[in-house]
């Protein structure tokens, strides 16, 4: 397997686009869950302690904004897949 990231762009690429949007949801809840957690538990007994606790809430804050973008493109997928179902029961193009 090449470790140059560029040597995959474009190789045997599938002619749709194959958006696993559930997997990508599952690993945001899954970084999401720990952002809380470390968030809700985590010991703060210094500065420098706080200002990773702050660090933490702005991942969780920005992971929770990409699972929206998410899930809305996701969705709009969905019903753009169920118009152009709708327009072709209906003979149109």
């Amino acid at each position: 397997m090449s470790t140059d990231a560029s040597a995959r762009v474009g190789d045997n690429l599938p002619t749709e686009r194959v958006t696993d949007y559930e997997g990508m949801l599952e690993s945001l809840d899954v970084a999401i869950d720990e952002a809380e957690r470390k968030i809700e538990s985590g010991r703060v007994r210094s500065p420098e302690n706080e200002k990773v606790r702050i660090k933490w809430i702005r991942a969780l804050a920005y992971s929770l904004n990409v699972r929206r973008q998410i899930a809305n493109d996701r969705d709009l997928e969905e019903l753009a897949e169920e118009v152009e179902a709708l327009k072709e029961q209906r003979g149109e193009s």
